[in-house]
């Protein structure tokens, strides 16, 4: 190992699956090896996604590059071991045999981070797709296959108010964001 004062950021390869599991034990070594002035920062690069389970919107995390956990360190003297020591790393990416780690590029790096605060700052409600004026066809509840026209968006309890045309009269509903599908 080089003895390199610069922290830079590296990618540490984990089982698939056990990203998680590295990131804290990694995070437990800083604390017990007393490292924080060495290893700055452990991340694992995730991005929001709503789901919908049982009829309700759920907003879940998932990881964007399996299998890899990023670190920000000064690989001197111990610390590039105490990482590749860590249970379940495979390694640092880019050291090969008598090579070191490769560092990721800074413009790499300020893409990802960049990626993970525009996912943090998106709040569920950017996401939504539902526009007054648009039309959607209601998928649950008793009016099933009926068309209508968004009236209303209610992000803050996520329903709409949707006129659908019932024994051809107008008649407005409240749905929620989970009762309904845009009309393509």
């Amino acid at each position: 190992m080089s003895n390199t004062s610069e922290k830079k950021w590296y990618v540490v390869r984990a089982m698939g699956g056990k990203e998680k599991k590295v990131k804290e034990y990694l995070e437990s070594e800083i604390k017990r090896l007393n490292y924080q002035d060495r290893i700055f920062n452990v991340l694992i690069p995730t991005e929001k996604y709503i789901d919908v389970k049982n009829g309700k919107r759920v907003t879940k995390e998932r990881i964007l590059f399996t299998g890899y956990v990023y670190v920000e360190a000064i690989l001197d003297g111990e610390v590039a071991h105490v990482i590749k020591d860590v249970p379940n790393v495979l390694g640092f990416l880019g050291d090969g045999k008598g090579s070191e780690p490769a560092p990721v590029r800074t413009e790499e790096m300020n893409r990802i981070l960049g990626r993970m605060d525009e996912m943090q700052n998106l709040g569920a409600e950017n996401s939504i797709p539902f526009k007054v004026g648009l039309s959607v066809i209601v998928t649950d509840g008793p009016f099933n296959t009926f068309s209508g026209i968004i009236e209303e968006v209610n992000t803050e309890r996520q329903t709409l108010r949707v006129s659908i045309k019932l024994f051809g009269r107008v008649t407005p509903l409240e749905l929620s964001y989970t009762q309904v599908k845009l009309e393509c």
